[in-house]
């Protein structure tokens, strides 16, 4: 379970603007992925916005309802809906497009999916699975081993924890082990993730940057994203190479949720879907705006 977090806004002269947090649901089943799995409406028109995406540039209502398997009348309330709520446009001779607001509303259901995936994968099924692990010392099968993460990894010891297993063959220290039979609740807290706003290079770029504000936030964390070249140039120009470029937004969210600080320096055109998706991931995140006014 995901620890909760209040609202907070820091109101004061220093870079850090803003530090939001979402407002909290009652549990995992108000989620917008859940509540597609639980509305047979709301799946089949998923289901059709797919289709539709899959097929882009356009596609006739006859071949999504031949793709789903069903009659093209059975889905035609599904399509004013789409239509009335401006997820498709029809574009003529009865063929129809995905509009922006389609796949926003496409990527945002995805997305709500694939965390209800991980929590079963990770909070129910996971009696009878293999969980993998370092280990943390020697090990041998049979060993009872407390499992607890650390440094953004999943460990196992001889120690005693929250969480407890067993040990599937032997393993020495730092190498990988298969821990089954696990028990309990394995402490984990997620990190904050940095936000840092940096100017697209026709605002002046690397150029129009605060860097002394740069340095001080990356210097705090543990790993470190660059979203445009400006971003990568400006992390250079205090001697510090990204850990993340090429997939760094979504890689400073999974760092993040492993308990790792993160920092992401991004361009002002894409700050805005960052924030999207840290908050989809029900993360902490603060904000830094280092562009020079």
């Amino acid at each position: 379970m995901k620890p909760s977090h209040e609202r907070k806004e820091h109101l004061s002269n220093s870079p850090l603007i803003t530090h939001t947090q979402r407002s909290q649901k009652p549990d995992h089943l108000s989620d917008l992925g859940y509540t597609i799995l639980r509305n047979k409406q709301d799946v089949s028109r998923f289901q059709i916005v797919v289709e539709i995406a899959k097929h882009q540039p356009a596609i006739r209502q006859r071949e999504i309802a031949e793709l789903l398997g069903v009659t093209p009348q059975s889905i035609s309330g599904y399509m004013q809906d789409l239509l009335a709520q401006k997820h498709i446009v029809a574009t003529g001779r009865g063929r129809y497009e995905l509009t922006r607001e389609g796949v926003e509303w496409l990527l945002a259901n995805a997305e709500q999916l694939e965390g209800y995936a991980r929590h079963i994968r990770q909070n129910i099924i996971h009696q009878v699975t293999i969980w993998t692990a370092l280990a943390a010392e020697n090990l041998r099968q049979g060993d009872a081993v407390g499992v607890y993460m650390k440094d953004g990894l999943l460990y196992a010891g001889k120690n005693e924890q929250p969480a407890m297993g067993v040990v599937i063959s032997d393993a020495r220290a730092k190498n990988d082990v298969g821990v089954t039979r696990l028990a309990g609740i394995i402490t984990h807290s997620e990190g904050v993730i940095r936000v840092c706003k940096i100017p697209r290079v026709q605002r002046g770029g690397s150029r129009n940057i605060k860097y002394d504000v740069l340095r001080g936030v990356v210097e705090a964390g543990d790993i470190v994203g660059a979203v445009g070249i400006e971003a990568s140039v400006a992390l250079v120009n205090i001697d510090r190479v990204p850990d993340l470029y090429y997939g760094s937004q979504e890689g400073v969210i999974e760092a993040a949720l492993h308990g790792l600080n993160s920092v992401i320096v991004l361009t002002d055109d894409v700050f805005t879907d960052f924030l999207k998706r840290a908050e989809d991931a029900r993360l902490t995140y603060e904000i830094f705006d280092l562009i020079v006014s």
